[in-house]
């Protein structure tokens, strides 16, 4: 399968590591031109001379601004002022107990998985709509299904992604726009790296710290690893693509069969 998005502007939030980043060299490998966004300018260029060794053909555009705010939603606004691909892969988590999340955290995890993602599909739908084509995503979680008990904040909170990317769906109805969100499982990350060393005896070699963190904590993994951030990446260039036109608000899974479940 061919994917060929040249001609095509693409967004992902939350672009200068991680997933973010694996999802950005993937649409730019199938030839969109790439905003590359995070919170500051400096890790926006380090991110974008990272993805330029990867690939060396492709257009990256510097897009940085804080999109949990109104004023740095903006600045990415500006930057790229038309998107017909919007990944809204922006997220942050961590452990904490369930009776110790305070109000303030709760905003905050709201604030920066949620309603940063509403504001850049406010953003950009209404000209994807408007031209005839488009692509949104959002990055979801396995979490969002399997609620952890350690982070039940983080899951709820990609919960209402679940919700939103539905919802967003039926206002693209018709419009030859396509909203989904992708269930992401447990992701081998540098962020999941010191996550799981939270979890699990610091002073274990990563590939043991990895087995013992799955054994423990994701039994239910069939895959029985953590998940590489480009198999994240797969999935979404394939949803941006015209093979993927008639699957729109639907909930699609990259979990290593965690969630056990047939729907979604």
């Amino acid at each position: 399968m061919l994917v060929n998005l040249s001609g095509k502007s693409a967004l992902v939030t939350g672009s200068t590591q991680g997933i973010g980043a694996a999802i950005a060299a993937g649409l730019a490998g199938a030839g969109a031109r790439v905003a590359v966004n995070g919170r500051s300018a400096d890790s926006v260029a380090a991110a974008i001379e990272r993805l330029r060794e990867q690939c060396p053909e492709a257009e990256f555009v510097a897009a940085p601004g804080d999109i949990a705010t109104e004023d740095g939603a903006r600045q990415v606004r500006d930057a790229l002022p038309h998107a017909d691909i919007l990944v809204n892969n922006l997220g942050i988590f961590g452990a904490q107990p369930a009776l110790e999340i305070s109000d303030d955290d709760w905003r905050r995890y709201f604030e920066v998985n949620v309603l940063a993602a509403i504001r850049m599909t406010r953003a950009y739908l209404p000209g994807m709509k408007e031209n005839g084509w488009g692509r949104v995503q959002y990055i979801a979680s396995d979490s969002a299904v399997v609620i952890p008990a350690e982070m039940i904040h983080y899951g709820v909170s990609k919960t209402a992604l679940l919700a939103v990317a539905r919802g967003f769906a039926k206002d693209a109805a018709g419009t030859g726009v396509t909203v989904n969100s992708v269930i992401a499982g447990p992701t081998h990350t540098g962020g999941v790296e010191d996550f799981v060393y939270e979890l699990v005896d610091k002073d274990l070699p990563w590939d043991e710290a990895q087995r013992e963190f799955m054994r423990t904590h994701r039994p239910q993994s069939l895959l029985q690893r953590l998940i590489e951030p480009e198999e994240i990446a797969h999935m979404v260039v394939y949803l941006a693509s015209s093979f993927a036109s008639a699957t729109t608000g639907g909930a699609l899974r990259v979990d290593g069969g965690y969630v056990d479940s047939i729907l979604p």
